[in-house]
């Protein structure tokens, strides 16, 4: 049996090499295609077409991967659906910044070429997310694989606009918007972000047109002063209720322009009187149309100004900018220039200063469909987020929602299905193109990239053909995984139109997790150079290693910091696996599957170790049903590594080493029995690892990959579990008794052991092979009374006092003080327990068995207490 064998070394590059190429080949990844079973389904957050994954990605599937992983192994019929996510004004930035460097630009192609280029781009980078994928082991099924603008989800895409359209839901219309300059696109609100900047207000006077003297307004942005087409007041402010209907002239553009009362101004703000400028600010917007006033627009799409501002035509706006600045003053109309920090929007993906423009756009009425979905959330068809905060961020969002600008002025995208008829102009929108389509033009706007996103979901699955196998099977999904900064972008928007368009809610659950942060908690960034390739630490470490620091991370919902000391920790716990899978199956060597059965008799140590191999499944499952991944690892990693690595192998030993060929029989099959389900349930978190201990296993056949989960089964044993506890308290009492005298373990002592009962002297003597083996004592006692000697060292634990006759190393007032701690220590935890035993609604709300462990532990701390203060009060007699 030495091929079942292990290397000496764990190498993560030797294990997981090939091992997911084999994985596919086998198509273990498919659905099972049990119509019996269950179904599962999760599909990816497709990440965009721009580049290589981050940590946050890898972060983001292996969470999923871990879901689907267990139902699989749980007997789910699962589909993990993979897709990618064309990107429209991120993707097209970043082809056209490459064509930039070779001196090309977009217009140069025409868009039918920039196309082509983009689709190549998307290609190139659709296969390193793919290698990426295989990288990190995520069990995709790639036969389903889709992709945001392939022909399935653009005839989706069009269903959902034409519908929309046709319900009033979608509009065309004029209204202020944030545009970005440089991409030369609309944005949506929250693809604006607001960064603090230094900038000024600019105070100036317009003078009133009957020379009767002269109002003075503040602006940051002076350059759309030329599209001012009012100056307004409130209509009850006295100060300027004389200026109501009057004009004043508008500098530079020397102008007449009316003076009107709106309840937009705030009087108590600045001089409380303010220029209005329709085409460039969405509040002035809004007083244009209550005034019927003009909307001016000086801009061009690339920020420059256009041929309403007169000589500054050309310009771009910030240089334009100074240039009015200065002639302001050159008119002594420039009264101050008071400068500030104030929030300023900027692209998303550009990073440019965002203009405020009228523009036409298409947009989404969203009152009705946000109403829905706040309604749902009140339904047994909620759905259900983790943690249940971000319902009310979610709540929040839908409740104050604006109209939706969805048209993006791009070529790489969705393209708007509406058309122009070039001589009457009217418009048409459809499914398809008009039949007489030579005498109609399309609309060359896109649609926003979350449009298409926020059908992903459904239109995944074969929506809108609603007879699709897959969509009958597995839609709604299951559990969405995703960060907790695209609640808004993205899952508000599969949420509503789900809803809509399949009148059922997307998925029913949704795992919320954090942001990942370096080591001093700052979000990683290109500017602050502190990014992380994930594929770099996979060279380094393996991917299990990750996958483990990553599950393991923190709470959901909570931000994790990234550290290359946590990376060493976790690698250090593969090892320690590997190092004891290797112990197990050399020491099972040459014996067969029916060699290791659990039938007969089994050693306290065999059955404790079931025992907690039994609560350690229960607890594991429960948490991964609540998406506790960071608890789960937790307790798994104390189950590894305290009670089957450095416990039960240890005292394996005793057994394997030993003269009993039965009890040695029972021991090895109960160490490959642990090990088996060890490496189950561990088998979501790191699946290279677990596959190659699986594989060297007698007892199993097959991948792990499809061997069913681990589930609780009789082998329960409490009185096993609490004698074990006792053994367990005895050694390490004794240790730790060592290390305070510094008498190391080699050198044999006198062990006394005062049982408070026969039933713990009888479970001791029984077991005293352990006490001989961890403690090396050259006597031992064991009994319920003792002739304690007058120069010991004691430690109370529960149902029994140890004793180590160490006279010449005791010092009487250490040895006092040491336990005077340990009775203050006692005194704490009494009074803990005691007072959460005297709170009534503790008593009354608890479950009973928490309430009967509160009660075990005050009995428990109490005679510990009562037995160090006898023997404090022992000691004192002496001094």
């Amino acid at each position: 049996m030495a091929e079942n064998t292990l290397s000496s070394k764990y190498n993560p590059q030797e294990v997981e090499a090939g091992r997911y190429q084999e994985w596919l080949e086998k198509d273990l990844f498919k659905p099972s295609g049990d119509k019996k079973a269950k179904p599962y389904s999760i599909v990816i957050p497709p990440p965009n077409v721009t580049g290589k994954l981050h940590l946050g990605h890898a972060w983001d599937t292996t969470l999923q991967d871990m879901i689907i992983r267990q139902k699989r192994m749980q007997g789910y019929d699962t589909l993990w659906l993979p897709g990618m996510d064309h990107a429209g004004i991120a993707t097209q930035a970043k082809v056209e910044a490459k064509l930039q460097e070779q001196g090309i630009s977009r217009y140069d192609l025409g868009r039918e070429k920039f196309v082509e280029q983009v689709w190549d781009w998307k290609e190139e980078y659709a296969t390193h997310i793919r290698e990426q994928w295989g990288k990190l082991g995520i069990s995709v099924d790639y036969s389903r694989e889709r992709f945001t603008l392939d022909e399935g989800l653009s005839k989706a895409v069009r269903k959902v606009f034409v519908s929309l359209y046709e319900k009033g839901l979608i509009y065309r219309g004029e209204y202020i918007i944030n545009w970005d300059p440089k991409a030369r696109t609309a944005l949506s609100d929250i693809e604006v972000i607001h960064k603090d900047v230094e900038g000024a207000f600019y105070h100036m006077t317009y003078e009133l047109a009957d020379g009767s003297g002269a109002v003075e307004i503040a602006t940051t942005r002076p350059e759309t002063m030329l599209g001012d087409t009012a100056v307004a007041v409130h209509p009850d402010d006295e100060r300027y209720q004389h200026l109501i209907g009057k004009n004043v002239i508008l500098p530079i553009v020397n102008k007449e322009i009316p003076v009107v009362a709106d309840t937009y101004v705030d009087m108590e703000f600045g001089t409380g009187v303010v220029k209005i400028t329709p085409a460039h600010d969405p509040n002035d917007f809004e007083v244009g149309n209550r005034h019927d006033l003009p909307r001016v627009n000086v801009m061009n799409e690339d920020g420059t100004m256009n041929e309403l501002a007169g000589k500054y035509a050309g310009m771009d706006r910030f240089e334009a900018r100074k240039a009015i600045v200065k002639e302001l003053e050159e008119l002594g109309r420039l009264v101050k220039i008071e400068k500030m920090v104030h929030s300023v929007g900027h692209s998303e993906r550009t990073g440019v200063v965002v203009e405020p423009r009228l523009s036409t756009q298409w947009f989404v009425k969203m009152a009705p469909l946000a109403k829905r979905a706040i309604e749902n959330q009140e339904t047994e068809d909620a759905v259900e987020f983790y943690p249940p905060r971000f319902n009310q961020t979610f709540l929040r969002w839908m409740e104050n929602v604006h109209d939706w600008v969805i048209s993006r002025q791009l070529w790489w995208g969705h393209q708007i299905p509406a058309w122009y008829h070039k001589e009457t102009g009217e418009m048409y929108v459809g499914m398809q193109a008009p039949e007489d389509s030579e005498n109609w033009v399309r609309d060359s706007d896109v649609l926003d990239t979350w449009f298409s996103s926020a059908l992903w979901p459904f239109s995944t699955m074969g929506w809108p053909d609603t007879e699709n196998e897959d969509f009958k099977r597995y839609f709604p999904t299951n559990t969405l995984v995703t960060g907790y900064d695209i609640i808004f972008f993205w899952v508000s928007r599969m949420i509503f139109q789900s809803l809509e368009f399949t009148d059922s809610r997307p998925f029913k659950n949704v795992l919320i997790h954090g942001l990942i942060r370096d080591e001093q908690g700052r979000k990683m960034s290109k500017s602050l150079g502190n990014g992380i390739d994930p594929m770099e630490v996979i060279e380094k470490y393996g991917a299990d290693a990750l996958r483990w620091f990553l599950s393991n991370g923190s709470a959901p919902g909570q931000d994790v910091r990234f550290s290359y000391e946590k990376m060493d920790a976790a690698w250090n716990f593969i090892n320690k696996i590997w190092n004891a899978s290797r112990f197990v199956l050399m020491n099972v060597e040459g014996m067969s599957a029916a060699d290791l059965h659990l039938d007969g008799q089994k050693s306290v140590a065999d059955r404790w170790i079931l025992t907690r191999l039994n609560e350690t499944i229960e607890k594991v499952t429960h948490l991964f049903d609540r998406f506790e991944f960071g608890e789960a690892g937790r307790n798994l990693y104390n189950f590894i590594w305290d009670d089957f690595c450095d416990w039960y192998i240890e005292m394996s030993k005793e057994t394997l080493y030993g003269d009993n060929p039965e009890a040695k029989r029972m021991n090895q099959a109960v160490l490959v029995y642990v090990l088996d389900n060890i490496v189950r349930l561990l088998h979501p978190i790191m699946p290279f690892v677990t596959e190659e201990i699986f594989s060297k296993l007698s007892t199993t056949t097959g991948s792990i990959v499809v061997a069913s989960y681990p589930e609780v089964n009789e082998f329960s044993d409490e009185s096993a579990a609490e004698g074990m506890e006792v053994l367990k308290e005895v050694i390490r009492a004794v240790r730790n008794i060592r290390a305070e005298v510094n008498t190391p373990l080699s050198k044999a002592v006198t062990l006394l052991i005062q049982a408070n009962d026969e039933k713990v002297q009888a479970f001791l003597t029984a077991n005293q092979n352990y006490i001989m083996r961890f403690c090396n004592p050259d006597k031992l006692v064991i009994a319920t009374e003792l002739a304690v000697p007058d120069m010991a060292m004691s430690q109370v634990i529960t149902g029994a006092t140890i004793y180590l006759p160490l006279a010449n190393l005791i010092n009487l007032t250490e040895e006092i003080a040491r336990l005077e701690k340990e009775l203050a220590k006692l005194d704490g935890e009494v009074k803990r327990v005691q007072g959460k035993l005297a709170n009534e609604r503790f008593v009354s709300k608890a479950p009973q068995a928490v309430v009967d462990q509160e009660r075990a532990k005050e009995a428990d701390y109490l005679e510990k207490q009562q037995a160090v203060a006898q023997r404090i009060a022992q000691l004192k007699e002496l001094q």
